[in-house]
């Protein structure tokens, strides 16, 4: 697609269209006045050997001088990788330890996104079918995690008139969520995640129902719900694969996928993002398991022209206390969604990113975020997605800085000893930095 420059109404971006990939941005950076171990300093950036760096603007200078002092607060621990970059000139504002990789709890569902979108397609719908053969319903399950009780209820009211017009009354009900094998669970879950955190990753879920089992969960409600409409349901809801000569009675599809990656980033589902790894690991001709699915998104990323120098992941969540990932990696893959190029496909992503201050978001005031004398001043200014685990928490996204630039940044904590609320509030407050709100 041709290069053109491009604009999101909805946050005001505007900017130039791009051909310079990530593993060739970094030309030049920013002074900064107070050297920390690990910052990059000002000078030929070792990402650009013998050429010659750009001269600081004031406005950047003064967002590298800060973050060296800021990143110095101890409710930030003394595990941070950091970076923020300029999304129009690609140059590296600031950067600690930027390729050290870290636990990046949910900036995980950054990748995921990018992989599912591009795999997929923006405008891929999931479908759940009903199909009847011999006596027997059977409700399939196709990767749906959105499905709600409405929308079966829909399905049934189909199911019914059909069985009424062949002149049966009684059925039998199973339910088949043989798309995605075992296991269920990914490496690096703790037990305590679920039911509460995640559901065990299977095909068939219904109203987002958090319990061991979600197939037999749907397929029990489905039975029911055709109760209720007057049809008998003999013995008990099972497990089982539909036939090949099973006829198709009813069928539901989802929302676009673009809606569900926005909201899933929105609020931070897990559950969606599971499902999507496993979904976007079939579209490319591979078993939805969590091995796959995650292997899928290495390799749409190094298409892209991201580096996975230190990249690990297990799972599309970002549960997985095994995942790490560097801050210069999430900033990489931001970048290349904020790319007007890209906007066809992920530009979702960043519609999808937490605004500071909205609320049913991740960023919102019930959550306690930019709520603090030092961030408030960042809300509605600063987009970005999350990322909470135990010992783990993360801030990544864009803000429009004081010189009028979009910059992308990525902070990533890990091991901390303050409180969770408090190092969220820190990194409230660098993200402030960066939009220079907090001067």
């Amino acid at each position: 697609m041709p290069n053109s420059p491009a604009t999101d109404h909805a946050s005001g971006r505007h900017r130039k269209s791009r051909t310079v990939g990530p593993m060739f941005r970094r030309v030049a950076v920013i002074a900064v006045t107070a050297p920390v171990a690990g910052t990059i300093l000002f000078g030929t950036s070792a990402f650009a050997a013998g050429q010659t760096a750009a001269t600081p603007d004031p406005a950047e200078q003064q967002i590298a001088t800060n973050l060296d002092t800021r990143i110095q607060d101890t409710r930030l621990g003394t595990t941070l990788s950091g970076v923020v970059i300029d999304a129009q000139s690609n140059n590296v504002v600031w950067g600690h330890d930027a390729t050290t990789a870290l636990m990046p709890a949910s900036n995980t569902k950054l990748g995921t996104s990018t992989a599912a979108l591009t795999v997929l397609g923006p405008g891929h719908r999931f479908t759940t079918k009903v199909v009847y053969d011999a006596g027997t319903v059977t409700l399939v399950g196709g990767g749906d995690r959105t499905l709600t009780s409405a929308d079966l209820n829909a399905m049934v009211t189909t199911v019914v008139a059909g069985l009424k017009s062949a002149g049966l009354t009684s059925v039998k009900v199973q339910v088949d969520d043989s798309l995605f094998p075992a296991p269920y669970l990914a490496t690096g879950w703790n037990d305590g995640y679920y039911p509460d955190s995640i559901a065990p990753v299977r095909a068939l879920v219904v109203d987002g129902h958090h319990v061991t089992d979600t197939s037999l969960d749907a397929g029990q409600t489905f039975a029911k719900l055709l109760a209720a409409q007057g049809v008998t349901v003999t013995g008990s809801v099972t497990h089982g694969v539909a036939g090949t000569g099973a006829v198709p009675v009813a069928e539901h599809q989802s929302a676009a996928l673009s809606t569900i990656v926005e909201h899933m980033l929105k609020v931070s589902d897990n559950d969606i993002a599971e499902t999507l790894l496993r979904m976007t690991a079939l579209a490319s001709g591979r078993p939805a398991t969590f091995e796959d699915g995650t292997a899928v998104v290495r390799q749409i990323l190094t298409q892209y022209g991201i580096s996975l120098t230190n990249f690990e992941i297990h799972d599309g969540s970002g549960l997985s206390r095994s995942n790490r990932i560097p801050a210069q990696t999430i900033a990489d893959i931001l970048d290349l969604a904020d790319d007007p190029a890209n906007a066809p496909t992920l530009k979702y992503i960043i519609d999808g990113l937490p605004v500071a201050g909205e609320a049913g978001s991740t960023l919102g005031p019930e959550w306690g975020r930019f709520d603090t004398a030092d961030s408030q001043c960042a809300v509605g200014k600063v987009m970005a997605k999350t990322g909470t685990l135990t010992g783990a928490i993360a801030l990544s996204g864009l803000t429009k800085a004081a010189d009028g630039n979009w910059k992308i940044f990525s902070f990533i904590e890990n091991n901390s000893t303050a409180a969770p609320a408090d190092t969220k509030d820190a990194l409230d407050g660098l993200a402030a930095t960066v939009n220079g709100c907090w001067a």
